[in-house]
């Protein structure tokens, strides 16, 4: 991404997700996204690799939603600070917990990275956090809609 573009990017960001809570829910969650494509890079065994591949544009589907999530928290209950607002709470929390499962998963495939000789399960320990990673997704949003029906 070159300067102008990372510029560019920022403001729409700054408009979109405020300086706040969202914004570092969102963010959290995207380098949690960059940490596990860069483990990528040292993955040797090609079957392996196909298998943690497939993860990570799972996981990089998830990136649009959670965008959603935290550009409609910032509307609803604006954030220039790290205050949790009370009837988003379970929102944050959901987000929070799926980008602590994202660094989860980046850390497992960077086990298996490190792993010496074939590995007999394959990518199946990271498939399993990222599938909490796909639950706390899908919660958050739950979360966001039963708000937006309480109101």
């Amino acid at each position: 991404m070159g300067f102008f573009t990372a510029a560019r990017q920022g403001r729409k960001d700054d408009a979109e997700l405020g300086q706040g809570l969202w914004r570092r829910a969102h963010d959290r969650f995207h380098r949690g996204l960059d940490r596990y494509h860069q483990v990528l890079e040292g993955v040797e065994d090609d079957q392996l690799y196909a298998e943690l591949v497939d993860i990570a544009n799972e996981l990089a589907g998830l990136l649009e939603r959670v965008r959603e999530i935290c550009v409609e928290a910032q509307r609803r209950s604006p954030s220039d600070g790290l205050d949790i607002p009370g009837p988003l709470a379970g929102v944050h929390r959901s987000l929070s917990k799926a980008g602590n499962s994202l660094a989860t998963t980046a850390e497992a495939a960077a086990m298996l990275r490190l792993a010496v000789g074939p590995v007999p399960v394959g990518a199946a320990s990271v498939r399993r956090r990222a599938e909490s990673v796909f639950e706390q997704v899908a919660d958050a949003e739950r979360r966001l809609a039963e708000d937006a029906a309480g109101r």
